[in-house]
């Protein structure tokens, strides 16, 4: 088995992975993002052109016909080669981009974030072992990856786009250590036992690992792993201190809300109600009254001018209203077209369908507060209507997020998405997993973001999952509104 640059820092992480990976497979976990897949297939393919003209060598199951390729390529004194192959004593790479002059190569790995970090120090450095060892001579080692800065207007400027970072001295340094892992990796999978690996900051950092669940189903069903809120370093270290066990944590110095989610689960504690507090929120709220949902999406690669990496761009909202104390409740909606910029006829509808003094509801308001601060200014005409409607914005989270009301279903958690099935528990229209193939943020984000591919059927059938998931948050949001003003009736 190959050892790959991506197995390797697998490795890094946790060799266990690998190991679990090679001997039981079938309990992986993977819940990986395909929007994330796509984006680091997308930049990769854009940073080819980073230096002008070049050579791919295609993908190939059988690895050595990629070796084989680049050898060929290699004949050539200056060229820049994408997917460059090597194999040193089963260690494999394909390196991004390889720049050749002469007898000098640069090397430089390609990243869809916006920043370096410490594990692709170890995926270049292991690249860097490889051709180093074949006898290659290496000059310099990069990052190339995308500069949250650079905001697109006209034609996309690969230069400023992406950032490239020399890490050569780093590299050098690691060589040592780079040895010896490939050693301890090789060792570690000749391991015909499962072998014992204690849970650590491994599980969570630089990836989740998809090995959790699997590794840590001997912790009881109340541990400190499922503590809402609380910093991950924070419970690897009340793990590593044997005080894993709600009970271990209700003796130590903890966040009265952590407490308060303890001793309902363990205790199986009543609902939580604060009227009194839930009315002074309530109070704020005036008729008529809107509520409001954005979905967004985001672009790796700016397609639109006044775009920046990973901006969010808002596509579709949906804006349940009630005019007046006891009215009907009414709905708008809007959805983009797939494969243009939704921004300017979204801003344009919301400030048609939303009065410029009217109270607006949103759950999490900061979200939606910054979608619409955005639009307003990249539209200055419609600024001071979009502006009235981000500061007459209130958050209906408020009294889940200070534990106004709290119940035990709620485990933690002031989401919407666990809020709602706790205050309505046995309600088939409220149950986001009754939906048709869009359930969350997520699968609505990718949805969109892929609604150009389709064929004009299977689009109008998306368009429609995508209203109707729209649509259930703000209905959600309305449901709750309902039920708040239900608990404080006799107050």
């Amino acid at each position: 088995m190959y050892l790959s640059k991506s197995k390797y820092c697998s490795g890094i992480q946790c060799k266990k992975i690998l190991w679990l990976d090679k001997n039981n497979p079938e309990v992986r976990d993977d819940s990986s993002n395909q929007s994330v897949l796509d984006n680091g297939t997308e930049v990769g393919e854009f940073a080819k052109g980073l230096f002008g003209k070049y050579v791919n060598v295609n993908y190939c199951d059988d690895l050595k016909t990629m070796i084989k390729d680049t050898k060929s390529l290699l004949l050539m004194n200056k060229i820049v080669i994408t997917e460059a192959s090597f194999e040193y004593e089963n260690n494999f790479c394909s390196v991004d981009i390889l720049k050749k002059d002469n007898d000098k190569y640069e090397m430089y790995e390609v990243k869809s974030s916006t920043e370096v970090s410490d594990i692709y120090l170890e995926d270049i450095s292991y690249q860097y072992y490889v051709l180093t060892s074949l006898g290659y001579d290496v000059s310099k080692a990069c990052i190339v990856h995308l500069n949250s800065d650079y905001e697109r207007v006209g034609k996309l400027e690969l230069n400023k786009l992406f950032k490239i970072e020399d890490v050569t001295d780093i590299v050098l340094e690691k060589q040592d250590e780079v040895l010896e892992n490939i050693k301890d990796i090789n060792k570690y999978m000749d391991e015909v036992t499962e072998p014992l690996e204690d849970l650590g900051m491994h599980c969570f950092a630089p990836y989740e690992c998809p090995y959790f669940k699997f590794c840590s189903n001997w912790l009881p069903d109340h541990n400190v792993f499922n503590i809402r809120g609380m910093r991950t370093s924070t419970k690897v270290k009340y793990y590593e201190d044997d005080k894993y066990k709600y009970e271990d944590l209700l003796k130590e110095k903890i966040n009265e809300k952590y407490r308060e989610q303890i001793e309902f689960e363990l205790y199986d504690k009543k609902d939580k109600i604060d009227k009194k507090g839930i009315k002074e929120f309530l109070d704020t709220l005036s008729y008529p009254l809107y509520f409001l949902d954005f979905e967004t999406y985001q672009q790796a690669i700016p397609e639109y001018d006044h775009v920046k990496p990973y901006m969010q761009i808002p596509f579709q909202y949906s804006l349940h209203y009630i005019e007046n104390k006891g009215g009907y409740l009414k709905h708008l909606e809007f959805l983009a077209e797939a494969d243009i910029d939704p921004r300017r006829e979204l801003a344009q509808r919301l400030v048609n369908d939303i009065p410029s003094n009217v109270c607006v509801l949103a759950y999490n308001m900061s979200f939606e507060k910054t979608v619409i601060k955005n639009l307003a200014s990249l539209y200055p005409d419609l600024s001071e209507h979009l502006m009235k409607i981000h500061d007459n914005i209130k958050d209906l989270m408020i009294p889940f997020k200070d534990r106004c009301y709290y119940t035990k279903s709620m485990a933690g958690s002031f989401s919407i998405k666990y809020v709602l099935p706790a205050l309505y528990p046995d309600d088939p229209s409220l149950d986001y997993h009754n939906l048709e193939l869009v359930h969350n943020g997520s699968e609505a984000m990718n949805s969109y973001a892929t609604l150009g591919d389709l064929s004009r059927e299977e689009q109008a059938h998306v368009r429609e999952r995508l209203l109707r998931y729209c649509e259930l948050d703000t209905y959600a949001m309305v449901k709750i509104y309902e039920k708040l003003l239900k608990v404080i009736k006799d107050v």
